[in-house]
């Protein structure tokens, strides 16, 4: 099988390639560290699955890279991993066509059990997203439908939850390598969408959020 690793961190592509390569004997045809070479690179070798992280830099949406794929790529099978636990992103990326959401915290451990359930063609989530979305399904313990965060767009929702662990603008800006304008613009957005009046009162909200999605 072959297996296209898209993250924007050298050592953990590198990483991974050890663990698919010599633990399973999976060959890793590409790699990228960005959303245009990521279509390039699977343009050019034709894997089976794309293993993609959505935190990539250079202002790359990774939800819309997972849509861009299954798109164009139709054959792909997509598997997220991601540094966030939450469920909305993993809730996202599954919308976008990926089959699979594994958070890098467990991926040494639990990345050839995803690779086995998604190749099945099986839904994978690690297990405490999944216990997440079951409690919010389940008793409705959301904290996402109480700011109605499902209508930011996954750019939106990233700068949402950076403006709720108490990133500045500038801060932003130089973590997404986006320019400010660009930053003030998607918070203009986010106070249109969820109804917030205010900078700061969007600062509040924002990090009841957070805390409230990490309980």
């Amino acid at each position: 099988m072959k297996i296209v690793l898209v993250d924007d961190h050298p050592v953990v592509r590198k990483g991974l390639k050890s663990i698919l390569e010599e633990d399973a004997g999976y060959t890793v045809c590409g790699e990228a560290e960005d959303g245009d070479k990521a279509i390039r690179v699977i343009s050019e070798t034709d894997p089976d699955l794309a293993i993609i992280d959505i935190e990539l830099k250079g202002g790359v949406d990774g939800i819309e890279l997972v849509a861009a794929v299954k798109s164009r790529f139709p054959g792909v099978v997509v598997l997220v991993m991601s540094m966030d636990d939450g469920t909305l992103y993993a809730e996202k990326s599954i919308k976008a066509g990926a089959r699979g959401y594994i958070a890098k915290a467990e991926a040494a451990e639990n990345i050839l059990t995803a690779i086995d359930s998604v190749m099945r063609n099986e839904l994978y989530l690690s297990a405490s997203i999944s216990n997440k979305i079951a409690t919010k399904h389940i008793y409705g313990t959301t904290g996402d439908d109480d700011v109605n965060v499902q209508r930011l767009s996954s750019r939106e929702f990233e700068i949402f939850q950076l403006i709720g662990k108490g990133y500045k603008r500038n801060e932003i800006s130089k973590k997404l390598n986006l320019n400010i304008n660009t930053i003030e613009s998607h918070r203009r957005k986010i106070r249109e969408k969820l109804g917030i009046s205010s900078s700061s009162e969007l600062a509040i909200i924002a990090v009841q959020w957070v805390i409230k999605e990490n309980r």
